[in-house]
């Protein structure tokens, strides 16, 4: 009960995000606005989380702590040990201004910057193949924000303070992936006949026959040819005894849809070790015959309203 509670706290936090943007922008626009913002957050606050966790072996009471921490780390002799070890650990490293703490702070004093969102924006991207181009589709220069500089870095910066709200330190990684994945189904709703090139309704009966007698499989592999942004995919963790050993594969033609896809993936604690998706076209080129393909199971909802 106390998790259904806090999946519905966050939910609407997340949700009233998306009142900022919707009066700008129709949902498969502010969508991106929205989820990446949110998607950031998480890495950030991840990434003071494994810091405080690094230095003290504890969890910090607030971000805040976990941010100073953080500087006086940066310090002390043994900072680049510290940093070696972060990067191993998460696949990136933010720096102490380019956090999302430092940013929500900014925002309340009407001093955020988006040069510096973009910043850490590329950042992440650079960092490691994982990332790669994952905020492509959050155009913080867009007219659709507002008119002239001003009013689009305000739009930004409300959003900010908003999705601060969100707490996401005393959220686990479940709670967090499925109030995304919540999130996408409304923007879905909102978008309406579009809305299954990037939302897949998740397909319980699907899952419970494809993985009948394979529940207790260590390492199962679960491939979509046509992902979406991963939801039936990550259905098979629900019915599986071992669901931090299964691996999964996946394609998605649209470039955005796969971005989304990503970012579920990580919200959902997938290890970077687990996750084979690519952008690709699946009727043009299936999986390389050259790589696994001999799957233990295979989900996928078409896009059956495609032109073919």
């Amino acid at each position: 009960m106390a998790e259904l509670e806090s999946s519905k706290d966050l939910i609407s936090v997340l949700w009233s995000g998306a009142d900022i943007l919707r009066s700008k922008m129709d949902a498969n626009e502010y969508k991106d606005y929205l989820l990446g913002i949110v998607f950031y957050k998480y890495l950030s606050d991840s990434f003071l989380i494994k810091v405080y966790d690094l230095i003290y072996d504890e969890k910090p009471q607030n971000l805040k702590m976990a941010l100073e921490a953080y500087k006086e780390a940066l310090a002390d002799d043994s900072a680049e040990e510290l940093i070696e070890q972060i990067q191993s650990e998460c696949h990136y490293v933010i720096e102490p201004d380019l956090t999302y703490t430092c940013f929500a702070d900014a925002a309340r004093t009407n001093s955020f910057n988006r040069e510096q969102l973009q910043k850490a924006f590329n950042n992440i991207e650079q960092s490691d193949p994982l990332f790669a181009d994952l905020f492509t589709d959050i155009d913080l220069y867009s007219n659709r924000l507002g008119t002239g500089d001003q009013k689009q870095s305000d739009t930004i910066s409300n959003l900010i303070k908003e999705i601060d709200k969100a707490d996401l330190l005393n959220s686990d990684a479940e709670i967090l992936g499925n109030a995304y994945e919540y999130l996408i189904g409304q923007f879905a709703s909102e978008t309406g006949k579009k809305a299954g090139e990037f939302y897949t309704p998740q397909a319980k009966i699907l899952t419970k026959i494809a993985i009948a007698g394979q529940e207790e499989k260590r390492g199962l592999s679960v491939y979509d040819p046509c992902m979406g942004s991963g939801s039936l995919l990550l259905n098979a963790k629900k019915y599986s005894t071992e669901p931090n050993y299964i691996r999964y594969y996946g394609q998605e033609l649209n470039t955005s849809t796969y971005n989304l896809a990503r970012m579920n993936m990580i919200l959902h604690g997938i290890s970077p070790d687990n996750q084979m998706l690519r952008n690709g076209d699946t009727l043009d080129g299936d999986w390389p015959t050259g790589e696994e393909t001999d799957f233990n199971m295979v989900l996928m909802n078409p896009p059956y309203s495609a032109n073919w």
